[in-house]
């Protein structure tokens, strides 16, 4: 059926799917917060200096619902180091996606221009990037996570 042969058209995407930055860095400005106990974000200047996850999603996004089981499992697995950043979006709107699907962020920044995701070098959502302590874009993965690009965010995590 139709299913294989998206899946084969996919994978067929001349960008690979998971690339390490070529040495670019997390936007230097403040998102405000659409949750978490910080009125707002930052993934630039970080006291702390372990390796975070970050993922750019919105709710209108069709592979973003796809993805979102895996971004639930990372956060299990990393309890504190997975945010989100709603992109092109009402903070109405995302609520109610984190409510039906979970939320697996340990906080949410609110991206509503779209100028966030430009500053990371988004080419559409969902995409998610590990970012090091001083703000270098350490892995960049474009479109909807599986198993092996989430299985190399584990690795740089860990």
């Amino acid at each position: 059926g139709f299913g294989i042969v998206g899946v084969i058209n996919l994978s067929r995407s001349e960008k690979p799917a998971a690339g390490l930055s070529d040495g670019r860095s997390a936007p230097v400005r403040s998102f405000p917060a659409l949750t978490g106990d910080k009125p707002e974000l930052m993934f630039h200047n970080r006291t702390d200096d372990r390796p975070v996850i970050v993922n750019l999603f919105a709710s209108w996004c069709a592979p973003c619902r796809i993805e979102h089981p895996l971004l639930l499992d990372l956060s299990a697995r990393h309890p504190e180091r997975i945010y989100g950043l709603l992109y092109k979006d009402t903070p109405q709107n995302g609520r109610a996606f984190l409510s039906e699907l979970g939320d697996p962020f340990a906080a949410v920044g609110l991206d509503e221009d779209g100028q966030g995701g430009l500053e990371f070098g988004l080419t559409g959502v969902p995409e998610t990037f590990v970012i090091g302590g001083n703000g270098q874009i350490l892995l960049h993965v474009r479109g909807p996570l599986t198993l092996g690009t989430a299985h190399q965010i584990t690795a740089l995590i860990d």
